[in-house]
């Protein structure tokens, strides 16, 4: 019992270490600051139900992984109808180029839930395709399917921009295409 006694203290504190960092990463997810909130709020009450088993392995790790499932679970759902009206952009772009950045995001918020999951994890995150399967929990094929699927559909969306450029050359979604954000792990 005085195992799980120190389970709170513990996951206050990799929550609150952590809880920027998957809001950030939610938002890549669905395009809005309410519902990336939402989102880590449930990725953190799920990680808390089994923190006594998970926080001696990576705690980093299952909390990504969380977050990406219960992303595409939702959508599946069909509960992401809520949209905010008042502003699509509600918070200011770093100086690199914002025009960019916001045209990479409204981009990223048109490629379906699976496809933009596997190019947040595989760009963003730093993830490798075996990686990004287990967190996923799919098959590589279906991660580099998805990958192949989700630039394929970003280039189409982007169309003659520097930014579709960048995407054809095999910049990624890094910091080469001008989003603005730090790699992971910052």
């Amino acid at each position: 019992m005085s195992d799980l006694a120190g389970a709170p203290v513990e996951f206050d504190e990799f929550a609150r270490s952590r809880q920027a960092y998957l809001r950030r990463s939610a938002y890549l997810l669905c395009g809005d600051w309410h519902l990336a909130e939402d989102l880590t709020q449930t990725a953190l009450a799920k990680l808390y139900a089994v923190w006594r088993r998970v926080r001696m392995d990576s705690p980093d790790s299952y909390a990504r992984k969380v977050l990406f499932r219960t992303f595409v679970d939702e959508t599946r759902r069909r509960r992401w109808w809520e949209r905010s009206s008042a502003h699509e952009y509600d918070v200011a772009a770093p100086a690199q180029d914002p025009d960019l950045r916001l045209m990479l995001l409204a981009a990223l918020r048109q490629v379906p839930a699976r496809g933009r999951a596997v190019l947040v994890l595989r760009f963003w995150h730093d993830q490798s395709v075996e990686e990004t399967a287990a967190a996923l929990g799919c098959s590589t094929g279906t991660v580099k399917s998805q990958t192949s699927r989700g630039l394929a559909t970003l280039r189409r969306i982007l169309g003659d921009t520097p930014l579709a450029a960048q995407l054809g050359s095999g910049d990624g979604m890094g910091r080469g295409a001008g989003i603005g954000y730090p790699k992971a792990g910052c």
